[in-house]
């Protein structure tokens, strides 16, 4: 599979949202707290604010399978379609994150999401932190990245 990487386009929003919400609820085995068109202000109105935001797009140009939104301290998000694992499409996001980083990021993840512990430990991530300051109630696992 083939993808590309875009910067966000609005035209994509419902897609995104949907890939999103679909992803992180099987990473977290928790269903969505805000609604879906919450989640569509909040892409289209607050994160691009505060970030770069990007999207995986596979070849045909018709299926969204990724999105990554960073700036040049912090991953916020990251999330890939379940279905799309395993393709290089994190990698290709991380990598353009770390490029656009001040050579050091941040990020979080859930304690119960072990497939992304495991994807950003391999990525040269690692623990500086744990808590569980989130909406979801969840424990987090506070993670930095340095150039080496």
């Amino acid at each position: 599979m083939e993808f590309t990487i875009i910067e966000y386009d609005p035209s994509y929003a419902v897609q995104t949202v949907k890939m999103w919400r679909e992803s992180k609820e099987q990473a977290i085995g928790q269903k969505a707290i805000h609604s879906f068109e919450d989640h569509i202000y909040f892409l289209n109105n607050i994160l691009v604010k505060s970030n770069k935001v990007y999207l995986a797009i596979e070849s045909s140009g018709e299926q969204v399978v990724g999105i990554l939104a960073c700036n040049e301290n912090w991953v916020n998000q990251l999330y890939v379609h379940t279905q799309y694992h395993g393709r290089g499409i994190g990698n290709r996001f991380l990598n353009l994150a770390k490029q656009q980083s001040e050579g050091r990021l941040l990020l979080y993840t859930f304690e119960v999401n072990k497939k992304a512990q495991k994807f950003y430990e391999r990525n040269g991530f690692r623990i500086i932190g744990r808590g569980n300051e989130n909406e979801e109630q969840l424990e987090d696992i506070k993670y930095e990245w340095v150039e080496p």
